[in-house]
């Protein structure tokens, strides 16, 4: 019963958002409100207490919202500047097949889109730009978002997985693993189940836009690229898996994106592993009329832009982003180490603290950096900036209330502490935890899923991603609501909550195929507003295959490779 009174605010959430249609800016403060109320009347905790700790996750979000306000800020300046359209021409003389182009713009550019902006930019960019070279928009639309979800858990320089590392750190910490460690460990593992669902997913793409948009609707026609769109993402993968692995989440997509990007192009420039037969889509009148855009796509600022001045801000941003996080270079450390805002007690409550390293946030250095920098190289002028900070605030403004609202609900679920006075039937679930362990929200709802699904745990952990990216349209605020939940089941049920968190954030990743917002902004960047539910219906093939590709992968090495699993092992020693 207590279980089911700790979901409340959860499944409110959840009725909120898919039942009433609201956005996470609004459903989120309510759940928040709620958690309070439960954890007033139900778990007894002290009023001062639950404002701590809501104060104490709200400012815990503070990170994550200036990487993602710094992100959509650089990518705003380059739409504004002429940019964006500068780096779109690039793509125009590459090869005249459509399948080449879906691999080359939906995944690789749209990758690249991903990591450095996140936050549904890739549908918003690359879906207009396959409209431009001649795809129906409705296909167009379908293809960018289901392309973009192995770059998604390192958008935005990794914000998906600095976010969920966010949340987790007490679970982490109070195992006696650095939560450095926890997060290069899950950076590592993320990147293992991502990698090798790209094999797949790749042509999966191709072969769903052959069959529903194709003149003979045959998916057997996808093959014909086939040695391209695998040699893509092998090439991809490489780059991937070593940035991931050795360095961790911040470059994996956008550095990884890069260096594949212009290997594809100068690979399909000189004819490498090129379709023998070009394929095309069938002649315009023969389109289904629910293919085309029913209002006019806003095009990009075009001043005439060189391409390299266009790509010169990324440069940078790469440059300064590879100087900044090498474990060689004493940068990373000095910024580690300097420039950190704390609170500690707040409200003078025991334990609940607060520490931002300022110098060390991606969004400040280098994204704002950068930004001015990108104003005088571009010449944006006054009235320019003016509108960038304004479209930028706009976009932003509801992930803010959203991921807020989310850290500050998830610490109060984690942060129900207090022993006097419990209730019954909550000191019976005390006792079945253990004299020591504290039957706090997030534990008890733990504890009830551990009950109910046991070993076969490893099966729901990325389909409850899937579901968080589907409420929310982000992969960072799924991350936010489940990642606490997903590390205490894992370690109730003794099996690895790293890879249990790896899970969820691949499930994450993958949720944006179907997610609502993202289908909603796909749709309207291309014009084909009214077709939600087909895009959903059709890409919630691709986004379980998704996760069953991660499910096997992850579960054989949660199964036979411990010992590359220093928090699991931290776990079962304490079972």
């Amino acid at each position: 019963m207590y279980a089911l009174i700790a979901a409340v605010p959860i499944l409110l959430t959840i009725v909120l958002m898919v039942g009433f249609g609201w956005g996470a800016k609004k459903a989120l403060p309510v759940s928040w409100f709620v958690a309070c109320i439960v954890a007033l009347l139900v778990w007894k905790q002290n009023i001062l207490a639950i404002l701590s700790f809501s104060i104490s996750g709200a400012l815990s979000s503070v990170d994550v919202l200036f990487i993602v306000f710094g992100a959509i800020l650089i990518m705003n300046t380059l739409k504004h500047s002429g940019a964006v359209t500068a780096i779109q021409r690039v793509f125009h003389t590459i090869s005249p097949d459509r399948r080449v182009q879906a691999v080359i713009v939906g995944f690789i550019f749209g990758a690249f889109i991903e990591g450095a902006a996140g936050f549904g930019t890739p549908a918003a960019l690359a879906g207009p730009l396959l409209i431009s070279l001649g795809f129906p928009p409705l296909c167009a639309a379908i293809v960018a978002l289901i392309y973009n979800s192995v770059p998604v858990s390192f958008g935005g320089v990794g914000t998906p997985t600095h976010g969920l590392t966010t949340v987790v750190t007490q679970q982490v910490e109070s195992l006696g693993i650095q939560t450095d460690t926890f997060k290069l460990f899950l950076s590592r593992f993320t990147a293992i189940g991502h990698a090798t669902a790209c094999l797949f997913i790749i042509w999966i793409a191709l072969m769903i836009m052959c069959k529903n948009f194709g003149k003979n609707r045959s998916a057997k026609e996808a093959f014909g690229a086939m040695p391209f769109a695998l040699f893509v993402a092998v090439v991809f993968d490489c780059f991937y898996l070593f940035f991931a692995l050795i360095f961790g989440a911040d470059f994996p997509t956008l550095i990884g994106a890069i260096c594949t990007l212009f290997i594809a192009i100068f690979a399909a420039q000189k004819g490498f592993l090129m379709p023998k037969e070009i394929w095309d889509f069938d002649k315009r009148e023969n389109w289904d009329p629910s293919w085309l855009s029913l209002q006019e796509v806003k095009a990009d600022k075009d001043n005439g832009m060189s391409a390299g001045l266009a790509w010169t801000p990324y440069v940078l941003i790469a440059a300064i982003l590879v100087i900044t996080r090498l474990p060689y270079l004493p940068v990373k450390a000095w910024l580690n180490s300097h420039c950190i805002i704390s609170l500690k007690n707040i409200l003078g409550v025991q334990g609940s603290s607060w520490a931002w390293k300022v110098a060390n946030n991606p969004g400040l250095i280098p994204f704002l950096l950068i930004v001015f920098v990108t104003f005088a190289l571009h010449k944006v002028n006054g009235a320019t900036i003016k509108e960038i900070f304004k479209d930028t605030w706009n976009q932003v403004t509801g992930a803010f209330v959203a991921l807020i609202f989310g850290c500050a609900m998830v610490y109060i679920y984690r942060n129900t502490t207090t022993m006097a006075n419990l209730p019954a039937g909550l000191q019976a679930v005390q006792a079945s935890l253990g004299a020591t362990s504290t039957p706090t929200m997030l534990l008890v709802m733990a504890k009830a899923l551990a009950d109910l699904f046991s070993s076969a745990y490893i099966i729901i952990a990325p389909l409850i991603g899937v579901l968080g990216a589907f409420m929310s349209g982000s992969n960072t605020v799924s991350n936010t609501l489940f990642a606490s939940l997903q590390f205490e089941t894992a370690s109730l049920i003794g099996i690895s909550p790293l890879i249990i968190c790896a899970m969820q954030n691949i499930g994450g990743a993958a949720g944006n195929m179907i997610c609502v917002n993202n289908v909603v902004a796909a749709c309207a960047t291309t014009g084909t507003l009214g077709n939600e539910g087909k895009i959903i219906k059709i890409n919630i093939v691709p986004c379980l295959i998704y996760c069953l590709i991660a499910i096997l992968v992850l579960g054989v090495i949660c199964i036979l490779m411990l010992h590359l699993d220093p928090l699991n092992m931290a776990v079962l020693s304490a079972h």
